[in-house]
């Protein structure tokens, strides 16, 4: 029980300190050792250098190993779309054609389009923000609906459940069940349904109640927005194109292309299967083919030029790969711990479903991290063998194994310390005070049911 209380402090000190702006990169290992010392108290024993370069480190090596090409590219692709101004572009053409009075709708589906197209949420929130607080001051809606309606349609069902999505959540149960991106679609199209409009009908009986009470916009004197002339944008059609093309290259390398190539050299030259790479190289071929035709449509619009803008969409990679391979180092050295086995013991312990216990671990653990990837890739590397064996068991599909850790991850990872919503409040201007009931709202409690919902589905033989 020592080493259990060893945890908790570890998990409640990263939470805190990464929740006051400290760099998960420098604190995980040093919080993840603080966490093994407490083997002492049990009559165990602890190594700092070991810990650190041998269980640490190799965790998030492998990580980095396994998913950066997913960042890079993702990083890049939302990098040129977000400076030629197509995200831009998208925003503008689908807030034009859905009119006044669906204000909430217009931000919620631009952020939807252009992060099943492969931008990062991050991208999302800057790229969409300026266009959301036109709308909703024109409109006189509370601007404290706005990070809710932007994290509705960038952080939650274009990240984990619509088959096909790019994103890495998305992307990181491939590896471990030999699927691709469009895993259990009904599972997935149901899931993102109930995310959708159960939050689109709390935030707009949120706006109701508001009006009613006579709240307007709000006076925000310290707002200062730049907003890109509509008339100098690229079209819709060559924006949502690349787009588009990610969506489809992706389906059809997974589906046809690649499994029409001979891949036995995979088994005798690299010590790996087909199934084991063929979802990741999809995505990598398909993002590759978005970033060449943004460039190639908006070639002249890049004004310090592509080469520049290529190093930054690098650049913004880095942190994003680092700060979650070191949350993943710091679980590898959790899951080590004796502690660990009565907490996994206790997580699994719920039900003899599978998917039950999948999801909660899934969830639990991307919530103590503050990420829905680095939760889901410490529950997958922990403990996706069990989960495989007893789906086998009782004939669930390793695609509806997939679906749901990926939709079970997208739950907890937002609570209030989560980077993404530190960095969306920031970005909006608002605080977690006037937000976050609304964000949680449409974040952790509403995909938290969509969770459930595919889980009995799933356990019913629906894919």
């Amino acid at each position: 029980m020592i080493g259990v209380i060893g945890i908790i402090i570890s998990l409640f000190l990263l939470m805190y300190l990464a929740y006051r702006g400290w760099s998960v990169i420098l604190i995980a290992p040093v919080l993840a050792c603080l966490a093994a010392s407490f083997a002492l108290f049990d009559g165990g024993s602890f190594h700092l250098l070991a810990t650190y370069t041998e269980k640490f480190m190799p965790a998030l090596a492998g990580y980095i190993k396994a998913y950066f090409p997913m960042f890079l590219l993702g990083a890049v692709f939302g990098k040129v779309m977000d400076v030629s101004g197509s995200a831009n572009a998208i925003a503008e053409f689908i807030t034009t054609k859905i009119g006044k009075g669906k204000e909430i709708w217009a931000v919620v589906l631009s952020c939807a389009v252009i992060t099943y197209g492969g931008v990062s949420l991050f991208v999302a929130a800057f790229a969409i923000y300026p266009i959301g607080a036109a709308l909703f001051r024109e409109a006189d809606i509370p601007k404290r609906i706005l990070p809710p309606a932007i994290a509705l349609g960038a952080f939650t069902f274009t990240m984990t459940a619509i088959p096909g999505t790019p994103q890495i959540q998305n992307a990181i149960p491939m590896s471990y069940f030999g699927t691709d991106a469009f895993a259990a679609p009904i599972l997935g199209i149901v899931a993102a349904c109930i995310m959708l409009f159960g939050g689109m009908f709390w935030l707009t009986r949120v706006e109701k109640k508001a009006k009613a009470a006579g709240e307007g916009y709000g006076d925000h004197k310290n707002e200062n927005l730049q907003v890109m002339d509509a008339a100098h944008l690229p079209s819709f059609t060559t924006s949502i194109l690349p787009i588009v093309v990610v969506i489809v290259a992706n389906f059809v390398f997974s589906k046809w292309v690649l499994p029409s190539m001979d891949s036995t050299y995979l088994e005798t030259d690299y010590a790996t299967t087909f199934k084991a790479v063929s979802g990741t190289w999809s995505l990598i071929l398909a993002l590759v083919l978005g970033i060449a035709l943004v460039i190639v449509f908006n070639y002249k619009r890049f004004d310090k030029g592509v080469v520049e803008c290529l190093k930054d969409g690098v650049q913004g990679s880095f942190l994003a790969v680092m700060n979650t391979a070191s949350e993943v180092g710091y679980g590898n050295v959790i899951k080590t711990l004796a502690g660990f086995s009565l907490v996994a013991a206790g997580m699994l312990s719920i039900s003899d479903n599978p998917l039950v216990g999948e999801a909660i671990s899934s969830s639990v653990l991307a919530g103590i991290t503050g990420s829905a990837s680095g939760g889901l890739s410490i529950a997958l590397a922990t403990f996706s063998e069990q989960f495989i064996e007893k789906a086998s068991a009782i004939g669930i599909s390793p695609e509806v194994l997939h679906r749901v850790a990926s939709v079970a991850c997208g739950g907890l990872d937002t609570l209030p310390h989560n980077g993404a919503v530190i960095t969306l409040l920031n970005v909006t201007g608002m605080t977690h005070k006037e937000c976050y009931a609304n964000i949680g709202m449409c974040t952790v409690v509403i995909p938290a049911i969509s969770c459930v919902a595919i889980i009995i589905l799933g356990s019913m033989g629906i894919v």
